[in-house]
């Protein structure tokens, strides 16, 4: 792999726990291990880190207060080992602060000091709507009433330059019906009562629509191959999985066939699955040893039900 982890005395778990036929997962604490990672050589970062969340969760979070310095360590070490056309995707779920129905801002906070201080740049927003997620918090959203269910994270797409390696042919979607009948029938060029010249140009078949920055994807895996294999084994999976298709979207975005795609909190490891599915060179960290463990059964017969 291009972006082999160096050999280091002095972590007696340094060697892979496992590997696939383009990535490897290290079993440790990503701060440790990502400094024995060459400068400039990742293509893409891309990850859900422990959120700052009011509770504490079995996967560990900081709290809001303490997020932002707790995160930027990490940050610094993200800039330097991306490559200068490479890019750092953030997905963050929202917080409300405790005993109160108003939300935390530490996501905006730490976007402004990643900025600022860290020196990336915001190449674009994303939001990660999930409609199946549950309405919580219940004291404010089923009990009293008074607020809306959170379905939404904010995803920040971040890069070392202005111009980070992207391409948004690799992801169109389906083109609607309307658009398709259009595309059939013709057009008459006209502006629109909103001002807009929409020009011949307009019927042009691109073999698909631009996907919008929301991203619209349930997680609502109840009975995946992962899921039957960890209970088979006996093994916890991981509570807080994101979808397969969000990280496939990134990755077919922001990289090509090749790319090394590093995820530093892993999980259960979706970013190395689809990765290695999409054919791109992967490293995935991860502290928690019972979670590298179900992660390997991702990977059991990869063209199984996922």
């Amino acid at each position: 792999m291009t972006a082999k982890i160096k050999k280091a005395d002095k972590f007696s778990n340094f060697n892979p726990y496992y590997i696939q036929n383009h990535g490897a997962v290290y079993l440790g604490d990503s701060l440790e291990l990502i400094k024995f990672i060459d400068d400039n050589s990742i293509n893409l970062i891309l990850t859900s880190p422990p959120f700052a969340l009011a509770r504490q969760k079995e996967y560990g979070n900081a709290s809001a207060d303490k997020y932002i310095e707790w995160f930027l360590p990490f940050a610094s070490e993200f800039k330097r080992i991306l490559a200068e056309n490479g890019s750092f995707v953030l997905d963050l779920g929202g917080a409300y602060l405790p005993g109160n129905p108003v939300r935390s801002i530490y996501q905006y906070e730490l976007l402004v000091r990643l900025c600022k201080e860290v020196g990336f740049f915001l190449a674009q927003e994303f939001y990660h709507y999930n409609p199946a997620r549950l309405p919580t918090p219940a004291e404010w959203v089923t009990i009293r009433r008074i607020r809306v269910k959170d379905s939404v994270n904010v995803v920040w797409w971040l890069s070392k330059t202005p111009h980070p390696k992207a391409d948004n042919r690799q992801v169109l979607k389906p083109y609607s019906q309307s658009m398709k009948r259009l595309l059939k029938n013709g057009y008459q060029a006209k502006i629109r009562p909103s001002g807009h010249d929409i020009s011949d140009k307009f019927q042009k078949d691109n073999q698909g629509a631009i996907p919008p920055n929301l991203l619209e994807i349930a997680n609502t895996e109840s009975n995946s191959a992962y899921l039957r294999r960890c209970k088979a084994a006996g093994i916890k999976p991981h509570p807080a999985r994101f979808p397969q298709a969000f990280a496939e979207f990134f990755i077919k975005f922001l990289t090509d066939k090749g790319d090394v795609v590093l995820d530093p909190f892993a999980g259960s490891n979706t970013t190395g699955f689809a990765a290695e599915v999409l054919q791109r060179q992967w490293l995935a960290f991860e502290l928690n040893e019972d979670y590298v463990r179900g992660s390997l059964y991702r990977f059991n017969q990869v063209k199984d039900e996922v």
